[in-house]
């Protein structure tokens, strides 16, 4: 009887396994799928199109990452750089690091994105701070900031809906 209840608990335990590799891929796929909609061709028209994206692709994170979508005139994807890769509630953003590649990309406008890995993506004091920071930088240049988005879980909070760029 005690080596049933063994062989229960591992045929569970190997379903589990399974089903988190089977789950993974299909995450692996999805991101697949939205990184061939999220490349240059395509113009971020809107804040749910950058929502799917970012969610899916930040929000399992287990450390706070800050990225930069860079983008040209007509807001298409230049390109996705994570800046800086934190702690499970921090991350060190240098504005003058931004500006720097920026620059380097002859970007016309960016995207903020950061997450949250507590899984709440409403944004913090500091949040607030270093997305003004980031777009007086910036403005200094020519770029614009047209949105910061934090990623929470499944949800996400944009500045721009929320009037706050």
């Amino acid at each position: 009887m005690h080596h049933t209840i063994q062989s229960e608990t591992a045929a569970a335990y190997a379903a589990t396994q399974t089903s988190a590799a089977a789950e993974d891929a299909i995450i692996a796929d999805a991101l697949s799928i939205l990184a061939k909609r999220f490349h240059r061709a395509d113009a971020i028209t809107s804040p749910e199109i950058a929502r799917q994206f970012l969610t899916l692709r930040y929000a399992q994170a287990e450390r706070e990452i800050f990225a930069v979508v860079h983008l040209d005139n007509q807001h298409r994807v230049m390109a996705l750089e994570d800046v800086s890769l934190g702690t499970i509630d921090s991350a060190a953003v240098y504005p003058r690091e931004i500006v720097k590649a920026a620059l380097k990309r002859n970007t016309a406008a960016v995207m903020l994105a950061h997450n949250h890995p507590s899984g709440i993506p409403t944004p913090s004091d500091a949040d607030k701070r270093i997305t003004a920071q980031i777009k007086q930088a910036l403005a200094l240049v020519d770029v614009r900031v047209i949105d910061h988005m934090v990623i929470g879980g499944a949800d996400a909070y944009s500045f721009a809906e929320h009037g706050l760029l």
